[in-house]
């Protein structure tokens, strides 16, 4: 009797995951979609590169902040990077959103965060004129993060 019992307990358990192997693999693929993450590379003038760093200590961690407590972002970091040539980025601005929902209707909602650390729409865009002059947007990506599928074979 206890070997008939311990047969089918071995069988349900291998049904059983065979099952949840399954339904994990169900949809094709073995990784899951993370969150998005915006990548911007900046390149700083000649000697504001210091500047450049002062303002995102001050008013952009004010903006970040800001956005991450209004639940817009999940987090946001700089990377300071060894230009390999004269057209490369010095600074990378990383900021990550809960998935891609997250864009819808961001601009405005990014207005009004502007808008609470600056004091209005007209001194943000000011601000974003005057940091013209010390760097350049070389451009900017945005990309979902593949979080790989943990399973047991």
């Amino acid at each position: 009797m206890m070997c008939k019992l311990r047969r089918y307990a071995a069988a349900s358990l291998l049904l059983s995951v065979a099952t949840f192997a399954t339904l994990v693999y169900a949809d094709g693929r073995n990784y899951n979609d993370g969150p998005v993450v915006n990548v911007s590379s900046i390149k700083t003038v000649d000697g504001h590169f210091d500047d450049y760093m002062q303002w995102l200590a001050t008013t952009w961690k004010k903006q970040e902040e800001a956005a991450k407590k209004a639940g817009l972002i999940t987090k946001y970091q700089v990377l300071v990077a060894q230009p390999q040539g004269p057209n490369d980025p010095d600074i990378y601005l990383i900021v990550e959103y809960k998935n891609w929902a997250a864009f819808d209707g961001l601009g405005g909602k990014l207005d009004a965060v502007s808008t609470q650390v600056e004091g209005s729409l007209e001194k943000a865009n000011q601000s974003e004129a005057d940091r013209g002059k010390i760097r350049t947007v070389l451009g900017s990506k945005t990309m979902q993060v593949a979080e790989p599928r943990n399973l047991m074979r």
